[in-house]
Formats: structure tokens, C-alpha cells, sequence
């Protein structure tokens, strides 16, 4: 397939002539700043940030092996999400396709922005196929979301699945892989050079314990990263938010440990969680959270909120019938999770 970025841009985002902030226009040293009309005291906060949060992406790009004009950085992944859509669909008029059951920000950013939505159902046990996506595109698609490993099902998705929609789809395939730290299969970012309508996602809000500071990654192609940063707004990442990502960034072995737990911590979790009887069935897990099927998602999550634990409850969503997505904590939240279950399990009022 022939992939284009300037073919799937939007005409009026090619013709865009974007908005230069005082620091786009000079970004040096100097020791005097009246350029940006700022209160010249309270420094540092009196300064606006770096609009391309160059040190940030410096050190990403050592940790992930990836050239900086191949990163973009937003506010959370959801960001890069919704600048895909204004970039590249056309609203009221093109469509994406994505997975189902998936993350739920896909379809809102859809309809934020006037795009129809497509969903196609994983198997049964949740694995992907490629023929059913290649199938429910068309001439006015424009882009593909896979999440793997996905949110809530847990499992990664087949690479070889994932390469074969890469090499028959001529539209964008946005890759979300906020919990790939968690996983045993290998990020795709190795692959990026060889497939030009390749957008992956991460994020330092999972295996970097940094959910609160907000900061997502976009990892594509040069022209890809340069339609995106021409259409954000001009300073969407903060100061304190990019020098508190620059410096948990320095401390790898940190968060290698934390995953390290986390990943002992689920097999404990996954084993008690097997002990008891109101579970029916645990999927696999390649993240740091087990979506489990339960005799009454509803009752037990109700009942988990009186204990003052919060889970997640996914009954509601495709092919996750009476699932509870649990989220893996420290060794003293797992107990007290377990400790919880054992009791409601001895109630007659979970029964169905």
C-alpha cells in the first residue's frame, strides 16, 4: 500500500500557518527576556516553557532509542489523540476503526470531533484479526487504534496481526502502548523507520508512577511529529511538569524496580485471586492490571466500595460480562483487597 502523510493531511491543517510564541521565535541564551510581555519576577515561573520541551525529548530519546524529531509530547496520550483526529479526519464526512472492548478516550475524541466511529469486536479470548479490521475500513478511513497491551482485557495483541494491518492499511495505525513496560513483548518502536504510517503511544503515567503530571508521548515519523507540534497549542507542557518528568527520567533503575514489584505483586494477586469463589475466571494479563470475571460484578463492586476499595467495574463493556478490572497495588492493598473479597464471598447477598 502507498502511505502519503501530505494525501491524508487535511487541506486546511497543510495550509495552516501556525501560531509563533516569543520562545518558538527565539530559544537561545540570553540574560535580559522582553520579548514574551512576562512579569519579571518570581523566577523561574515567571518564564514561559519551552514550547518543544527540547530536554525533556533529549532524554527520551536516549532511553528509547528513537530520534527527537521522531517524539511529540502532550498532555496525557489523550493530546496526541485528539490532534490525530484534527489533523488527519475530516469532520462529518471520515472515519476511524478501532478494536472493541478498548480504551474509551478513541470514541470520545471521535465524537468531539464529528468522526464516525467504528468498532470491531476481538475474539472471544480477546485476540485480534487483522482481516475483520482491514474489513471494516474504506475509502474514507483514515486511521486504525490498536491498544496492546489493551485496556481492559489486559493482553497484548498479536505483532504479527498488528504488522499485517501496518502493510495493508494506507491510512494512519495509532498503536497505544501505555502498558508495554508491564509486558513481555518488545514496543514496536524498533520498527518505526519501516513503517511511515506507524503512530505509537506511551505515556509516564503507568510503569513512571507519574499519572498526576500529565505528560503522554507520541513516537512517529518526522512529517507526522511536525503536523501534530504545528497544531498544539503553543506551551501545552508545562514547566513543572517537564522538569519533574526530566528528573524521575534520570532514575531508569527506579522505575525498572517498580515494575519489577508490580509484576511480583500481580502473580501473588493472581493467585489469590484464583483461590476464591466469587471468581469464575481471570484473563491473561500483560499489564499492570487482571480483568476478572466474577459472579456478580455489580454486587461485589458495591460491596468493595463499603470496604473503601475502589475497582474497576467493566460489566457493561464488550465481552467483559460480570468483569471487574483490578488494578495492582502494593502488598498491603492486594491483602486488604483479598481479605475483602473473602468476606463478601461469605455473604448471601453476592449470590446470583
Amino acid at each position: 500500500m502507498k502511505f502519503s502523510v501530505q494525501n491524508i493531511t487535511r487541506k486546511n491543517i497543510l495550509a495552516l500557518q501556525p501560531y509563533s510564541s516569543a520562545r518558538d521565535e527565539y530559544n537561545g541564551e540570553a540574560s535580559v527576556f522582553l520579548d514574551a510581555n512576562e512579569n519579571p519576577f518570581n523566577a523561574p515561573y515567571n518564564r514561559y516553557p519551552d514550547p518543544r520541551q527540547i530536554a525533556v525529548k533529549k532524554r527520551l530519546s536516549q532511553l528509547k532509542n528513537v530520534p527527537l524529531e521522531n517524539i511529540f509530547l502532550g498532555n496525557g496520550s489523550d493530546e496526541p489523540i485528539d490532534l490525530l483526529y484534527r489533523a488527519f479526519c475530516e469532520p462529518g464526512n471520515e472515519n476511524v476503526v478501532a478494536i472493541s472492548p478498548t480504551y474509551g478516550m478513541y470514541r470520545v475524541a471521535a465524537d468531539i470531533n464529528n468522526i464516525a466511529y467504528r468498532e470491531v469486536l476481538l475474539e472471544e479470548d480477546f485476540s485480534l484479526n487483522a482481516e475483520k479490521i482491514l474489513s471494516a475500513t474504506d475509502t474514507l478511513t483514515k486511521m486504525i487504534f490498536l491498544c496492546s497491551p489493551n485496556n481492559p482485557t489486559g493482553n497484548a495483541l498479536d505483532r504479527q496481526e498488528i504488522l499485517r494491518i501496518l502493510n495493508n492499511f494506507d491510512g494512519l495505525v495509532v498503536l497505544d502502548e501505555a502498558y508495554i513496560d508491564f509486558c513481555p513483548e518488545k514496543s514496536l518502536l524498533a520498527n518505526l523507520t519501516h513503517y511511515p504510517n506507524l503512530v505509537i503511544l506511551q505515556t509516564l503515567s503507568k510503569a513512571w508512577g507519574l499519572a498526576s503530571i500529565r505528560l503522554g508521548m507520541a513516537f512517529a515519523s518526522p512529517e507526522i511529529i511536525s503536523i501534530l507540534s504545528k497544531i498544539k497549542y503553543p506551551y501545552n507542557i508545562n514547566l513543572l511538569t517537564q522538569n519533574k518528568a526530566l528528573e524521575m527520567l534520570q532514575d531508569e533503575e527506579q522505575k525498572g524496580n517498580w515494575v519489577k514489584t508490580i509484576l511480583r505483586q500481580k502473580a501473588i494477586l493472581t493467585l489469590e485471586l484464583t483461590k476464591l469463589p466469587v471468581v469464575i475466571q481471570l484473563y491473561p494479563s500483560d499489564a499492570n492490571f487482571i480483568l476478572v470475571k466474577t459472579i456478580a460484578a455489580k454486587k461485589i463492586y458495591n460491596e468493595l466500595v463499603e470496604h473503601q476499595i475502589i475497582v474497576r467495574d467493566r460489566s457493561r463493556i464488550a465481552l467483559c460480562g460480570e468483569a471487574l478490572r483490578i488494578t495492582v497495588g502494593t502488598e498491603t492493598e492486594n491483602k486488604l483487597l483479598i481479605d475483602a473479597l473473602i468476606e463478601i464471598g461469605k455473604c448471601e447477598n453476592v449470590e446470583i
